[in-house]
């Protein structure tokens, strides 16, 4: 996986913390009022909120928290709407960024995101200046350890892509649309699946060496993900597993 990647999976642990561990409730939980009421309240006609419930369940948001959302989100229960918008940008070094953001005042989150770029060695873009260099994918992560031969054959049988190892779990890439059924069918083959979810991977790594600059471009990551209205954050940077490893913020 790419340092972003590894970068992702780093921010995950520091969420243990109570304050943190609220911001991603709240950003699960606002995810999830998206999903129905763009599709519907029925995870098992919504895909798209099958995923997020899935994510808000696997980060322990409790069960009636969830069905509040997606009666928020489906008109049943009064609400905030919230409105997608995606920035592209770039950080220090020039890696490229996009910054996906659920938001209920447009003028008020696009002021504040350009702030944190300027701030932090970063600017802004133009739509599709960026873009191009991703591709929509679906991972799915499952744990370990496990033999890679037989792993290919299932991976392979359950539609899948290719894999790549992280740490002692594995992470499966599907297309955006096979996610669930690239899920499902490996729990059908007994593995442990950890997390599944939609994101935007990098065609190509900017290789990150030197410390400052590498430092520089996770602080503006940790930054831009602080953000309350902040849902996902992508880049195409590659840092290594020390830099990363003795980041602190």
């Amino acid at each position: 996986m790419s340092g972003h990647s590894k970068w992702a999976t780093t921010k995950h642990r520091k969420g243990a913390k109570d304050s943190a561990r609220a911001k991603v409730f709240a950003k699960l939980i606002r995810q999830v009022e998206v999903a129905a009421r763009e599709g519907g309240g029925d995870v098992n006609t919504n895909a798209s909120l099958r995923t997020m419930f899935q994510k808000a369940r696997e980060a322990s948001v409790p069960i009636d928290t969830i069905e509040r959302a997606i009666k928020r989100g489906t008109g049943e229960l009064d609400g905030v709407r919230y409105e997608a918008i995606s920035y592209e940008g770039y950080a220090p070094g020039g890696v490229a960024i996009i910054i996906e953001t659920l938001t209920d005042n447009r003028n008020r989150t696009s002021a504040e995101i350009k702030h944190l770029l300027s701030k932090n060695g970063g600017n802004i873009a133009e739509p599709g200046a960026v873009s191009w260099q991703f591709d929509r994918k679906g991972l799915v992560e499952v744990k370990g350890p496990l033999d890679e031969d037989q792993l290919l054959e299932w991976v392979l049988e359950a539609g899948g892509e290719n894999f790549s190892a992280q740490g002692e779990n594995f992470v499966i890439t599907t297309e955006p649309h096979e996610v669930g059924m690239v899920r499902d069918a490996l729990e059908g083959f007994g593995l442990t699946v950890v997390s599944a979810d939609l994101t935007l991977v990098p065609q190509n790594l900017i290789p990150v060496d030197e410390e400052n600059e590498a430092k520089k471009v996770l602080r503006l990551m940790d930054a831009i993900d602080d953000h309350d209205d902040v849902q996902n954050v992508y880049a195409n940077f590659d840092i290594s597993d020390e830099i990363l490893a003795n980041f602190d913020e």
